[in-house]
């Protein structure tokens, strides 16, 4: 997938998420949980742009690693929210889905810039 494409990805997750999240009716505790899932799924894309604007090879293994953390943080999330909404479970796995269909091509990108920075 070429940058372009996996910017335009990200941005959907967050906004997909977004979408889903603002659909829930919550207490508190659950507010926590929204307000993290959104925040991780947005920061997602937010720093692979900023991936993109790295200065080195080892600047941008550094900012895929965030990417990597925010994307698995989000698919937490995802699985706390799951367990308070039952009927809405079948929308999470879409969204988890595809929140480690990215969180995938991530460890796989920046394992592929690591072998370049060894040659």
């Amino acid at each position: 997938m070429d940058k372009e494409s996996f910017k335009k990805r990200t941005k959907t997750f967050a906004v997909n998420t977004a979408k889903f999240c603002k659909s829930l009716q919550f207490d508190a505790v659950i507010k926590s949980y929204i307000d993290q899932v959104v925040r991780a799924s947005a920061s997602v894309g937010a720093n692979y742009r900023a991936a993109c604007r790295a200065k080195s090879k080892p600047d941008f293994i550094n900012k895929m690693r965030i990417v990597e953390e925010e994307a698995d943080e989000a698919l937490y999330f995802f699985e706390l929210l799951s367990e308070f909404y039952e009927n809405r479970k079948q929308e999470l796995r879409v969204l988890y889905k595809e929140g480690d269909e990215i969180l995938s091509m991530t460890v796989q990108s920046i394992n592929t810039a690591s072998k370049n920075l060894r040659k």
